[in-house]
């Protein structure tokens, strides 16, 4: 008998970069090199964007959950992989414009998406958090930007972060490069939830249940409003978030979600 052994790189590089599961109306992506702490490399990002591509197409999908495999959700991209292109600048752009297509993607596809972080989440990691539309963190999960440590100021990271946390709180992350626990950045604003490691299932599946009992119509636009105005002037917001809401009381779940209200029985959503 001849002895065979299997290199675990070689085995890895086999597995898909994302899994998904479906349950309930909600799709799971999982980033799956858990060993390396779920590095977005170029590899990753594509995998990620075209799983969030497809979800958007489908309407049995009502909510999203993005997780990491492993010790961590994210910890930003692929080092090794960047300093081999150190140089070639337009490989580097590309990474950079892959990325932020991921991270504008989350806005765009009309289901909410949850991160679901039980570890760490840093650089370009904890800018996929910010970018999800909510999140939920196990106690022990850090956060943060330490670009500046290695060189490399987190620049991209920034713009979702400090549209989450503030000016001054982004400033710090960035220019200390320092680490934040859970707790912090829950009190900073970048999550919803912090809970022990053995209920963050449950803390999404709060939001999911909801999620899914409400009018999917209602939600998709509801979304889409919500990215469109946020960065607008007032007066432009306002105008934006108005015909949103003449958009969904013309349709069909607004007049039986008021009927339902009224005659005190649950909704029976048709959008």
């Amino acid at each position: 008998m001849t002895a065979t052994t299997t290199d675990p790189a070689a085995a890895a590089a086999d597995e898909p970069y994302v899994t998904r599961t479906d349950s309930g109306g909600v799709a799971t992506l999982t980033l799956n090199r858990g060993a390396r702490f779920n590095p977005l490399s170029r590899a990753m990002l594509e995998a990620l964007d075209a799983a969030l591509a497809t979800i958007g197409d489908e309407p049995s999908v009502r909510a999203v959950v993005l997780e990491g495999s492993g010790r961590g959700f994210s910890a930003g991209h692929d080092l090794g992989e960047m300093r081999s292109h150190v140089g070639d600048d337009d490989w580097q752009q590309e990474l950079f414009d892959a990325c932020s297509v991921v991270m504008l993607r989350l806005t765009q596809i009309p289901q909410p998406v949850i991160a679901k972080v039980d570890g760490i989440a840093t650089a370009a990691g904890c800018q996929l958090v910010s970018m999800c539309d909510l999140a939920v963190a196990s106690e022990g999960s850090r956060f943060g930007l330490p670009g500046v440590n290695i060189g490399v100021f987190c620049s991209t990271p920034a713009v979702g972060v400090a549209r989450n946390v503030g000016r001054k709180r982004a400033m710090e992350l960035l220019l200390t490069g320092e680490m934040v626990d859970a707790a912090t950045a829950l009190d900073w604003g970048l999550l919803n939830a912090v809970v022990p490691a053995d209920q963050l299932d449950a803390a999404v599946a709060r939001f999911t249940d909801v999620i899914t009992s409400r009018s999917a119509a209602v939600i998709a636009n509801g979304k889409r409003t919500f990215w469109a105005q946020i960065d607008q002037p007032l007066a432009s917001a306002y105008e934006t978030a108005g015909r949103a809401m003449v958009a969904d009381l013309a349709g069909e779940d607004a007049a039986e979600g008021i009927d339902a209200f009224l005659q005190k029985r649950r909704p029976v959503w048709r959008g």
